[in-house]
């Protein structure tokens, strides 16, 4: 086998240790669990007896803090299971769940909730797309609020993988009262929480794995349940999918490979017209560009575990990987399939099983559509992201208090960061401001001063085109906000809009995330774009 520049010895050797569980204890019972919907429990404690679900968890918290690459080499063993349900309920649980508490997760949370998922004594989940929000984080209704040492959380989540029988769940909420990304929390629920309920969903493919609707009425969470600050959740999340997308990503490319391996078995084997149907060159050039692709798909993914592995976003090589891998994993097996024939249409074949399994791939962890876009940003508008597990400079975010109760806002210091977590009235005067001009005009009374860092200093020019834009120029500093006409002095972003899209942002009615994903808001700077949005009252909708 030729050395590969990614794989040490003890990788390797890792490796053979993970495959023999994979052959000896999942294998022969993927189909039974794909018949029956569901995995068993013991299949988890065993996991967490062998030290699978804690490869890269810190040694205190009862992993093993092994590189990433252990974590490549695992998560294409568990794709050759034949199984995708199991897989994904596995990527789920150790890469997406736990991942927010072992990164953000107070000493609480990660003893708690951390350990116990290690040793696969509770299963994990993440609860961020909702009925009328997917791909659109920034979209999502759920709420919570604060009701003395306790979040009240009401709302819905749909598509969750682990989402019934998962022991917690990880849930992307907003604290009530807010518009924007800032707003957005991450808080664990446990699955005895009074309030919370859930439905198993019937699907195409993943069968071995629940995938829930999940509701939230009036569940009790005690503020020590929250996941790093409040208001980062969105920002957690944006830089977690990442990793989700490479994970994805190496599980997509090698089950296509062992559908490949698969395949080619059984060419060799199957006669027709007196012959081996792997003699036939239409099928002899098929699966040789599969496998060039497979090939291709699976070396880009390396090096974007690499560049992870190295403390690198790699935004665009993660959204790359997870784009290429899913649609040439779907391409793979529709023609491995297709060698099978009639066989390959039946159940008792696992190419069948594959195939409804790597039709998702390319709707999980956002849509080839949307890394496309991503990608379009990056490499077309030349829009750059910049790491976010770390609060943006020159934003306050307020912590969990450690008394019981917030200040009510009769009482409540107006400089504190309490206050903040308080839904306050806004103006009269802010309300009525409708165009786009009026609203551009209301910034400084709607300036929310706690959340100035002293040293913040920024120009923004914003080029608003219609007949209630304008082209203006908004600066920010020492802790005031002013607002001239025209363009003047060095901006550090450029907002390029139209007035009605302004407006629509401004007010609610429109998502700004997504107008300027679809290019209808260009920005020369998104990350100073996303701190100076962040320091404004939003406009009551």
């Amino acid at each position: 086998m030729t050395k590969s520049p990614y794989f040490k010895a003890e990788h390797e050797e890792f490796r053979q240790i993970a495959r023999q569980f994979i052959v000896q204890e999942v294998l022969p019972n993927a189909a039974t669990w794909d018949d029956q919907r569901a995995l068993p429990r013991s299949i988890w404690k065993r996991m967490g007896e062998l030290g699978f679900l804690g490869l890269n968890v810190p040694e205190q918290y009862g992993g093993s803090g092994l590189d990433f690459f252990y974590s490549v080499a695992w998560t294409e063993e568990v794709a050759g299971s034949l199984n995708g349900g199991f897989a994904a309920a596995v990527g789920v649980h150790q890469y997406m769940s736990i991942a927010h508490i072992e990164r953000v997760g107070s000493e609480y949370l990660k003893t708690r909730y951390l350990q116990t998922a290690v040793t696969g004594e509770k299963i994990g989940a993440l609860a961020v797309s909702e009925p009328n929000a997917g791909s659109d984080v920034a979209a999502l209704r759920s709420t919570i609020r604060r009701d003395g040492d306790h979040y009240i959380l009401n709302g819905a989540k749909t598509f969750i993988t682990n989402g019934v029988y998962s022991d917690f769940v990880v849930v992307a909420c907003r604290l009530e009262g807010t518009k924007s990304v800032e707003g957005i929390c991450l808080v664990v629920v446990d699955r005895d929480m009074p309030g919370f309920s859930a439905n198993k969903l019937r699907k195409m493919g993943w069968h071995s794995s629940d995938t829930g609707e999940l509701f939230f009425d009036n569940v009790r969470i005690p503020l020590q349940n929250l996941v790093g600050q409040e208001g980062m959740g969105f920002y957690y999340i944006m830089e977690s999918f990442q990793l989700e997308r490479l994970i994805a990503g190496i599980g997509s490319i090698a089950g296509a490979e062992m559908g490949l391996e698969l395949t080619l078995k059984y060419i060799n084997e199957r006669k027709a017209f007196g012959k081996t149907i792997g003699k036939f060159q239409s099928l002899r050039h098929d699966l040789v560009n599969i496998a060039t692709e497979i090939e291709a798909a699976k070396q880009l993914t390396y090096y974007a575990a690499w560049l992870y592995d190295q403390g690198e976003t790699a935004v665009k090589e993660c959204s790359m990987s997870k784009l290429l891998t899913t649609e040439v994993a779907k391409k793979a097996v529709d023609v491995c399939l297709q060698c099978f024939g009639g066989y390959g249409y039946m159940e008792e074949y696992p190419i069948e099983r594959m195939y409804r399994d790597a039709r998702v791939g390319t709707i999980v962890g956002g849509t080839s559509q949307i890394m496309r876009e991503i990608l379009s940003k990056m490499l077309i508008d030349q829009i750059s992201f910049k790491p976010v597990y770390n609060a943006p400079e020159n934003i306050t975010i307020p912590t969990p208090p450690t008394s019981p109760a917030p200040p009510t806002p009769a009482t409540a210091n107006p400089n504190s960061e309490e206050t903040v977590l308080i839904h306050k009235p806004i103006h009269q005067e802010m309300a009525n401001a409708q165009t786009a001009r009026e609203i551009v005009l209301s910034l400084p009374s709607r300036l929310k001063k706690h959340k100035v860092s002293a040293d913040y200093d920024t120009t923004v020019h914003l080029d608003i085109s219609g007949t209630n834009g304008g082209q203006f120029t908004v600066r920010v500093n020492n802790g005031s906000c002013t607002v001239e006409e025209g363009l003047s002095g060095t901006p550090k972003c450029v907002v390029t809009t139209s007035d009605s899209v302004y407006e629509g942002v401004e007010t609610g009615r429109e998502n700004a995330q997504m107008a300027v994903m679809f290019g209808k808001i260009k920005l020369t700077n998104i990350a100073e774009m996303m701190t100076f949005t962040g320091l404004f009252e939003r406009i009551s909708g």
